[in-house]
C-alpha cells in the first residue's frame, strides 16, 4: 500500500494541483479561468461557475491540511478571497450560480447543489486554516440550505429557487438532468458537506476540552468556539440525511439509488447512474462514522455494501466503469474521468472497512485504468472521459464549469489519508 500511496501522492502533486496552479489561476481578474478546452486552450473570458470554485477551495484547502505546503495555502487563499468577493449573495445570502471573467454575477439562482459545495470548501477551509470568518460563512450557508431548501412536509431538500428565495419553474442542475423538486444528486451534494461541517464543529468541541497544542493538519485552534445548540442542530440534520438516504432515496429492490423524485418522494426515473451509486456507497458510509452512532452505523453499513455491490453492473473488463444506464438510451459506454475517480475511493473504502479482497482489486484495476488512459502524462490533468476502446475525449473540458480537481483530487486525498 506504501507503494499505491507514493504513486497517488505524485500523481495529485505533479500532474492535477500543479496544473491548475501553474495553468489555470487568473492573474489579471483573479481566482482560477473558466475554462480550458480539451485540446489545451484556455478561454480567459470564459464563465466562472460557483461549483468549480467551491470545488476548488475545497481541493486546495484539504490539500494543504494533508500536505502542508504553502503553495496549497496559497491556492485555498486565492479561492477563498474570490469566492466570498464575487460568489456569496451579501443581499440575500447564498451563492451564485456564475459570475464572468470579471467577477460580475450573471446566474443569480440558487441552486442548492452549489451552496452545498460551497458549504464543503469552507469548512474545509476551516479545518486548514482555523478561520472564523469561513466557519461563520459556513454556517449561514447551512442555514439558507435549512430555511429555503428543507422540506418541512416531506422532508428532503428541494433543488433550487429564485435569488430572492422564491419558486422556480426549471429546478434542473443541468440540461442533461430531469426537472423534478427532488434529486439523488442533490441531496448526495448535501450530505457531502453536512458531515464535513458537523466532522469541522467536532474538532472545535474537542480542541476545547482538552490541552491541546495546535499543529498543522490537526483540529482547530481553541480560540475557534461554536455554541453546543449549533452542533446539535448540524449532528440532527445529518441523521436525518442520512435517513433519506436509506429510506427514501436507496431503491430496496434493485439496491441502487433512484435519481428523480416529486415532493412526495414518488420515484420518476428508472435510470441507474453507477456513478453516483459507488459514490454514494462511501459517501453516506463517512457521513455514518462522522455521526458517530453506533445504531445508525449499524444500519449502514450493509446498505453501503449493497449499494456498491449494485454499481459492478457499470464495471467493465478493462478496469473501468460506465457512468450510467438510461431507459431511453442505453449504457453510456464512455469512461468519465469523474466515475473512475468514485470508483477507486468507493472500492477501497470497502476493502479498509470491510477487509473486501475483491473490491481491492476493482480499485487497483481501475487505478490502472486511469494511469494508462485517462491522466494527460504530458501537458496535465485528465482527460473528461475515454471511448470504449481507451481513445481520450479531447473535445469535452480539460477544465470547466464542471471539470475540477475535485473528484480526482479528493480520489488521491482519501487514499493518502486513510490507514490501510
Amino acid at each position: 500500500m506504501q507503494e499505491l500511496k507514493q504513486s497517488v501522492r505524485k500523481l495529485l502533486e505533479d500532474n492535477i494541483l500543479r496544473f491548475w496552479i501553474e495553468k489555470m489561476t487568473d492573474h489579471e481578474h483573479g481566482g482560477f479561468y473558466g475554462q480550458m478546452t480539451g485540446d489545451g486552450h484556455i478561454i480567459k473570458e470564459a464563465v466562472k461557475g460557483g461549483i468549480l470554485n467551491a470545488r476548488l477551495l475545497w481541493t486546495f484547502s484539504c490539500a494543504y491540511r494533508v500536505l502542508g505546503k504553502q503553495e496549497y495555502l496559497d491556492a485555498a487563499s486565492r479561492a477563498y478571497n474570490y469566492f466570498i468577493d464575487h460568489f456569496i449573495d451579501h443581499e440575500y445570502g447564498g451563492v451564485y450560480w456564475s459570475v464572468d471573467y470579471q467577477g460580475t454575477p450573471i446566474d443569480t439562482k440558487k441552486q442548492f447543489y452549489a451552496i452545498g459545495f460551497a458549504v464543503y470548501g469552507m469548512s474545509e477551509y476551516v479545518r486548514a486554516t482555523g478561520s472564523r470568518e469561513a466557519l461563520d460563512i459556513a454556517l449561514q450557508l447551512y442555514d439558507c440550505i435549512e430555511e429555503h431548501s428543507f422540506d418541512h412536509e416531506n422532508n428532503g431538500y428541494i433543488e433550487a429557487s429564485t435569488r430572492e428565495w422564491g419558486e422556480m419553474a426549471d429546478m434542473r442542475l443541468s440540461a442533461k438532468d430531469e426537472n423534478y423538486p427532488k434529486s439523488q444528486n442533490t441531496h448526495l451534494h448535501i450530505i457531502e458537506p453536512y458531515a464535513n461541517l458537523y466532522r469541522c464543529l467536532k474538532e472545535i468541541q474537542a480542541s476545547e476540552t482538552c490541552n491541546y497544542v495546535p499543529t498543522l493538519g490537526a483540529v482547530l485552534p481553541v480560540t475557534v468556539s461554536v455554541p453546543q445548540e449549533t452542533i446539535l442542530q448540524v449532528e440532527a440534520s445529518l441523521r436525518n440525511i442520512i435517513h433519506i438516504f436509506t429510506d427514501k432515496i436507496l431503491n430496496p429492490e434493485t439496491h441502487h439509488l433512484d435519481l428523480f423524485f416529486d415532493m412526495d418522494w414518488k420515484r420518476m426515473s428508472i435510470d441507474e447512474s453507477y456513478g453516483h451509486d459507488i459514490e454514494c456507497s462511501w459517501l453516506l458510509h463517512e457521513a455514518a462514522l462522522v455521526l458517530g452512532d453506533p445504531y445508525v452505523l449499524e444500519k449502514v453499513e450493509p446498505i453501503v455494501r449493497m449499494v456498491a455491490k449494485a454499481s459492478e453492473k457499470g464495471l467493465n473488463s478493462d478496469g473501468s466503469m460506465s457512468y450510467e444506464w438510461k431507459a431511453d438510451g442505453g449504457l453510456d459506454t464512455d469512461r468519465h474521468w469523474w466515475v473512475q475517480a468514485e470508483n477507486v475511493v468507493g472500492w477501497m473504502n470497502l476493502y479498509q472497512h470491510f477487509g473486501d479482497q475483491e473490491a481491492l482489486e476493482h480499485a487497483l484495476r481501475c487505478y490502472d485504468y486511469i494511469q494508462n488512459y485517462l491522466v494527460d502524462h504530458k501537458d496535465g490533468e485528465w482527460y473528461w472521459s475515454c471511448d470504449i476502446e481507451g481513445k481520450p475525449n479531447q473535445k469535452d473540458d480539460k477544465a470547466g464549469f464542471w471539470k475540477c480537481p475535485y473528484h480526482n483530487g479528493r480520489m488521491c486525498l482519501e487514499l493518502i489519508e486513510r490507514n490501510f
